[in-house]
């Protein structure tokens, strides 16, 4: 399956200012960056930076006083593994790959021992593996409502399990905090999602499961499969898409996500889908 996505940003810098981005596409495991353009009016010079642990790409530029716009756009293959739910099972934690395990641990935005014991009676007698992980996310599908300006940037998974409303990050935030007080491995991806309706930066997460990351997006508001993944880490606070040091007024934002060549995906999927490496 083949994708056109991409972004245009613009802030107005009111004194010179670093603003740091991560809007590129990954490179690596199901997901192959066919080509791809990066424009930044002025033409300001930027450092780029792949984090070898995660594949996320950092552009990083420091912009005078005035305007300045980053247009990015690329064409994408996906070639997401689809296996059947009930042959991905879960990983004891003395069997995980070691890389995962930081993934277990309490983060910033997802306090996992504080709704440890809910998670445990809520979701703990459930067959463990990709099953759980679903019935996780229909609980969060259910139980919050998506509901834009009820979340800010402060807002962690307890906040959001209290208030029971928040976005597409705090869906995330919920899921991973619930797997991780399960003893899943669970992190936060940022992407570009097709299907989603208004289109935008989406947050989705992937759990460890069986021998590989496979994601889930309690939201359900777009195709897994076409979900073209820009960054992973602990939480939202290791994949913004802009970082800045500085003062800036934002401008409005571009986002878009299209199909190319007829190319399909399934938005109601009930695959497991992961477009990791392993």
């Amino acid at each position: 399956m083949r994708f056109s996505v991409g972004c245009e940003i613009g802030y107005e810098v009111a004194e010179q200012a670093t603003l740091i981005f991560n809007i590129e596409a990954m490179r690596g495991g199901r997901q192959r960056v066919l080509h791809e353009d990066l424009t930044i009016s002025p033409g300001l010079a930027a450092d780029e930076k792949t984090a070898e642990e995660t594949g996320n790409r950092y552009l990083r530029l420091t912009a005078p006083r005035g305007q300045v716009q980053i247009r990015y756009s690329a064409e994408i293959e996906l070639d997401p593994i689809h296996q059947q739910p009930e042959a991905v099972g879960e990983v004891p934690v003395a069997k995980l790959p070691l890389d995962t395990l930081p993934f277990l641990n309490p983060s910033r935005y997802c306090p996992s021992d504080q709704l440890a014991r809910f998670a445990n009676r809520e979701f703990g007698a459930i067959q463990p593996g990709f099953t759980r992980v679903t019935e996780i996310c229909n609980w969060i599908h259910d139980e919050v409502d998506y509901l834009f300006g009820t979340s800010d940037t402060t807002t962690t998974a307890a906040d959001t399990f209290s208030l029971r409303a928040g976005v597409c990050r705090d869906f995330a935030h919920l899921g991973i905090t619930f797997c991780r007080a399960l003893g899943i491995p669970a992190r936060f991806v940022s992407c570009y999602a097709w299907q989603l309706e208004p289109q935008d930066f989406h947050a989705v997460f992937e759990a460890y499961l069986g021998d590989r990351w496979y994601l889930f997006d309690a939201t359900r508001m777009a195709a897994l499969d076409g979900m073209v993944r820009i960054g992973c880490g602990r939480d939202a606070a290791d994949t913004a898409f802009a970082t800045i040091y500085g003062q800036v007024m934002p401008l409005p934002i571009r986002v878009w996500s299209e199909a190319l060549d007829g190319s399909t995906a399934d938005q109601w999927t009930t695959d497991a889908v992961s477009l990791s490496r392993s």
